[in-house]
């Protein structure tokens, strides 16, 4: 019996080509853990600061669920970098679920899990490390108004 190592059995490429099927199933079964691909809910938050409403959608994912239990919440929104404010929070949020996102634009309101704070983006950016929890309805101007004021965040 002479052996070819260079030819590929039957077995072998058949094996292969149901992998190969099966992949497109495997990843379509984890879209619904990405966070960019997760719906808004009915969920709304207000943050007024400087007497200046800027009101937010969540997402439905487990680290904005965590963040809307928390509510209300008076804390202090400050101005960090030259795209973002933050608001650092009691206690650090749930991160099951979170994910890397592509998608990034102004408006989105983030988690930043290495400092556990809120990150709230008027201007482009990219980091790793966050997680996305919702979007700021009709604008973000209030975002533009550098300093740091005392913040009010409640359910609506």
């Amino acid at each position: 019996m002479v052996t070819r190592p260079h030819l590929m059995s039957r077995r072998t490429v058949l094996g292969g080509a149901l992998a190969a099927g099966a992949m497109p199933l495997l990843a379509s079964a984890q879209e619904g853990r990405d966070p960019a691909s997760q719906e808004p809910t009915n969920v709304r938050i207000r943050m007024t600061f400087n007497r200046l409403p800027l009101t937010a959608t969540l997402y439905d994912n487990p680290s904005a669920r965590d963040l809307a239990s928390m509510l209300p919440l008076d804390l202090k929104i400050e101005d960090y970098g030259r795209n973002e404010k933050i608001v650092h929070l009691p206690r650090k949020l749930t991160e099951e679920g979170s994910g890397p996102f592509g998608n990034e634009q102004p408006g989105d309101l983030c988690y930043f899990k290495p400092w556990g704070n809120l990150a709230l983006f008027y201007a482009d950016y990219h980091w790793d490390g966050l997680i996305r929890l919702g979007r700021f309805e009709n604008g973000f101007d209030p975002l533009l108004v550098r300093g740091e004021f005392p913040v009010r965040i409640e359910r609506i």
